[in-house]
């Protein structure tokens, strides 16, 4: 069974995925994926290569587990974490570890092998956000489970081992240390300045309009002022939230707007790059809702991060933020739906 182990400098929790488990030789550089359709599990008419759907949105009339679905969810064939078991801590001298128990689920986002969230009609965007949802919701029941990490690996060098569009989600017995940290650093902004941090970036954002790359009535696509990799850029919520969770039928097509209007932009800007995106949400049983804001962080992998990053913890951006916005702008603008932002001089317009 996998197992959590936690170090007792930085309080750093640690997956040890024994079910995973690697030799040396698993390690050598491997050949780039392959669009192969008639051995990828996640295409319709496979459905028996992975483990039974746990959500779907398919057709009226069609069989459980066959084809005619439009979004599936089922779980990781080779999980990180396991759902049996309990969250019973151990002491080995000075480390602590505990039974690697949490779930891990894929959202495969579509039936088609060859396509991508930037490339879907927003209104299929937003079907596959409801199914990311209903897994956030239905596991938020679980007493055991801490927090749920939604994220998207795009590209082999992303971390994507298959090409179908897919996403995954994984719920830990635990509060990872950066989104603790994170939380935390929430509450510092909220005791000083008594306000959200987010709401305040969103407000300075929207005035002044220089990081601005798609707004529609409820979301806003920026990239971050400080963006530790060229073209990352955030997806918020215009009005407060504190949990992904709190989404509302409402917001499910505004957000899938934001969201795949800024992966067209970067899929026709940058020649479809890899990526990752991850949604950032608080913790299930998180009470200061006042503090914290949800917001999906998109992030290209376009450089790599190397010794100085890994040692010092700063990031070095070649790309301008206020440029990268511009250039996302105009292929927001180019894209045949969206909502296009007027920018700062030599923007699209």
């Amino acid at each position: 069974m996998p197992e959590l182990r936690t170090d007792p400098v930085s309080g750093r929790w640690v997956i040890i995925a024994t079910e995973r488990a690697a030799r040396p030789t698993d390690f050598k550089p491997q050949p780039e994926e392959t669009n192969d359709v008639a051995r990828c599990p996640f295409c319709p008419g496979h459905e028996g290569m992975t483990p039974p759907e746990i959500f779907t949105v398919r057709e009226p009339g069609t069989a459980v587990n066959g084809p005619g679905w439009h979004v599936r969810v089922v779980s990781n064939k080779f999980p990180a974490l396991r759902i049996e078991g309990d969250t019973a801590k151990s002491g080995v001298g000075l480390f602590t570890r505990m039974d690697g128990v949490g779930a891990h689920e894929v959202i495969i986002e579509t039936p088609d092998h060859h396509t991508h969230l930037g490339l879907l009609a927003p209104a299929k965007v937003a079907a596959v956000i409801g199914g990311y949802l209903a897994r956030y919701r239905d596991l938020d029941n679980d007493p055991r489970f801490e927090y749920a990490l939604l994220f998207r690996n795009h590209g082999r060098s992303a971390g994507a081992s298959l090409s179908h569009p897919h996403s995954q989600l994984i719920a830990l017995p635990v509060v990872p240390k950066r989104v603790a940290e994170e939380v935390e650093a929430c509450e510092h902004f909220y005791g000083k300045r008594g306000g959200c941090v987010f709401c305040r970036i969103v407000e300075q954002e929207l005035r002044m309009r220089e990081r601005v790359v798609f707004e529609n009535d409820r979301f806003a696509a920026i990239t971050v002022f400080a963006g530790r990799f060229p073209f990352e850029t955030w997806v918020l919520p215009k009005d407060h939230a504190a949990s992904f969770g709190e989404m509302t039928e409402a917001d499910m097509l505004p957000c899938a707007e934001a969201l795949q209007a800024t992966l067209r932009a970067l899929h026709v800007c940058l020649s479809n790059p890899p990526y990752n995106f991850i949604v950032h949400t608080a913790p299930y049983h998180y009470q200061a809702r006042h503090a914290y804001h949800w917001h999906i962080e998109i992030m290209p992998r376009l450089t790599h991060v190397a010794g100085f990053e890994w040692g010092s913890g700063f990031f070095i951006n070649p790309v301008v933020p206020e440029a990268a916005a511009r250039f996302l702008r105009e292929a927001v603008a180019a894209a045949p739906a969206g909502v296009l932002v007027p920018g700062a001089e030599g923007g699209s317009r």
